[in-house]
């Protein structure tokens, strides 16, 4: 059961206090209530069902918050607001004057001519003051157009508290979107940072790095005749990977369609809209050639309509596509064959499951890794940490750093967990968790053994680790680091040999499609397989060669 809301402070109204109704873990969204003072502030609202705001009052009496300040236009973190809205008309919402045009792609089924006007756009960079001691300024947080960090300031009789929420942030350029600019917070000092966590403490890749490597797998599976399906959000990713395709030099001039389907295609239109508002460079290209719509370019942007999705796949082609879409549309008969573009989801671990479809994943962040997170954390250096938007494990990992656990008081707690935060001048902080395990390495002869204590495999992602048995270890510095391998690696390392015509096995089987068996008279029908593997039920792919009448002649000699 929930704990119960912050209430204003019985006992003065200097205290600060967190309550979330969702931290995005999985795909929860993201609501956070703080209490400054006598004032309460909702940041947020990525809740699909917004009940535990409402209370248990029917209809419900008072609203959740004072106001409500939201971050960005990704759903995760807005698709409540509406129906906040049609509980608690009077409850006001402001966001950043690009987000406030953004918003209304989170509800595509209902006209925006429609829609009520749900929030009050505020300017970046100037504190705009809500009522008498409470204040906000925002600030560019990177990720996605208008996305912003919020500063709020409340001023008692005896002092004054801050607390910066970082919504979604990304300290690196993007395509379409300048990165926070640290040089504006560092120093700042403030009492309270509620930061997101999406990626743990992993690290990335150079965002040029990220993009050539993408754009490589990308080219490789047009050239070997696939067409290559890229679900993504309706804001965001799918406008950058537009702008990448358009312009690196893999691409340009090329042949090819590239093809923007239903929701993904009203965000690339309602970038146009915000073009002005947009980094310079971009701005630039458009006075050039359009930004996304083009059929004299090549490669070619092109609308893809509902009747254009059965046939589309015929010849290669790249198609951007909604992320609950049911890419069956797609995968028609004479169609094909498809490569399945996923993006790695930090804080979702499960892949869909497509028969007719190689699957690949790509990283191409939108959000800081773990450098960025701890380099903000240090810069901007706060009293209190409280991670949020990542799945526990991750989370687990940030507040386990010792590099923060010496520093700052650090919180990640889960929905309906009432947290104060008492702000003072001592710095008392509870010992850190055990996050390492100790083991011992024997070697006898050739053969090196680690054990590790059975309390490893407890942890969610041991699971995946062990998937299938097998590691990779590599130096690191003077550290070995350990990587499992997945099944999929396994399939792909096979699948780049090349099987000799004549070997009875899987790779020239006329059964074998997708990396997966389709003879119902075999034992492995229905599961994936290797080129290299066999069954009794082998059938050719190819006839064998007829041999030539020097081949006959031979033989009799």
């Amino acid at each position: 059961m929930m704990s119960q809301p912050p209430p204003v402070s019985s006992h003065g109204y200097d205290e600060l206090a967190y309550f979330p109704y969702g931290v995005g873990h999985g795909d929860e969204g993201v609501c956070l209530l703080v209490r400054m003072g006598p004032h309460r502030i909702l940041l947020d609202c990525g809740l699909a069902d917004i009940s535990s705001l409402k209370g248990e009052g029917i209809p419900p009496a008072d609203p959740p918050a004072d106001l409500v300040l939201c971050s960005h236009a990704h759903p995760d973190h807005a698709r409540g607001l509406l129906a906040l809205h049609e509980s608690f008309p009077q409850l006001p919402v402001y966001a950043s004057e690009l987000t406030t045009q953004l918003l209304p792609l989170n509800w595509p089924e209902i006209d925006p001519q429609n829609l009520p006007q749900l929030c009050q756009a505020l300017p970046m960079r100037s504190p705009v003051e809500f009522k008498e001691g409470l204040s906000a300024e925002l600030f560019p947080a990177g990720h996605l157009p208008g996305a912003s960090a919020i500063l709020l300031t409340y001023t008692s009789r005896h002092r004054s508290y801050t607390l910066l929420y970082t919504g979604d942030f990304f300290l690196s350029n993007s395509r379409l979107v300048e990165g926070l600019p640290l040089e504006a917070l560092r120093g700042l000092e403030p009492d309270v940072l509620i930061v997101e966590g999406s990626y743990g403490t992993a690290r990335h890749p150079h965002r040029r790095n990220q993009e050539n490597q993408l754009a490589e797998r990308i080219n490789q599976a047009i050239a070997q005749a696939n067409s290559v399906l890229m679900p993504v959000p309706t804001l965001g990713l799918g406008q950058e990977l537009l702008m990448l395709l358009r312009s690196h030099h893999l691409f340009t001039g090329r042949n090819l369609d590239i093809w923007v389907d239903g929701n993904v295609a009203a965000g690339c239109d309602a970038y146009l809209d915000i073009l002005t508002n947009l980094p310079a460079s971009v701005q630039n290209f458009a006075r050039h050639q359009s930004l996304f719509w083009d059929e004299r370019v090549r490669p070619r942007v092109r609308r893809l309509l509902p009747e254009q999705r059965p046939s589309v796949g015929q010849s290669p082609c790249i198609i951007l596509t909604e992320e609950n879409h049911d890419l069956r549309e797609y995968c028609q008969p004479g169609t094909g064959p498809w490569v399945l573009l996923l993006p790695q989801q930090p804080r979702f671990s499960q892949e869909p499951s497509y028969s007719s479809l190689t699957i690949q994943n790509y990283l191409l962040a939108q959000h800081s890794d773990g450098l960025g997170t701890t380099q903000l954390i240090h810069n901007i250096r706060p009293q209190h940490v409280i991670f949020v938007h990542a799945s526990p494990t991750y989370l687990a990992d940030l507040t386990g750093l010792e590099e923060l656990h010496n520093r700052y008081h650090l919180h990640s707690p889960p929905a309906g967990t009432l947290v104060e935060l008492p702000i003072g001048e001592t710095f008392v902080q509870p010992a850190a968790p055990e996050t390492s395990y100790e083991g011992e390495l024997t070697e006898l002869g050739t053969v090196v053994t680690i054990t590790l204590p059975e309390a490893i495999a407890a942890d969610p992602r041991w699971q995946h680790f062990a998937d299938t048995g097998l590691v990779e270890a590599r130096w690191q510095g003077e550290e070995l680091v350990l990587r499992g391998l997945s099944q999929r690696e396994l399939l792909s390392q096979s699948s780049d040999a090349r099987v000799p015509m004549n070997v009875e096995c899987c790779g020239n089987c006329l059964h074998q499609r997708g990396q997966r068996c389709w003879n119902q008279d075999s034992p492995l029908y229905g599961f994936k397989v290797t080129p290299e593997g066999y069954c009794p039920v082998f059938e050719p792919a190819h006839p064998p060669p007829t041999p030539s009448d020097d081949d006959l002649e031979s033989l009799e000699d």
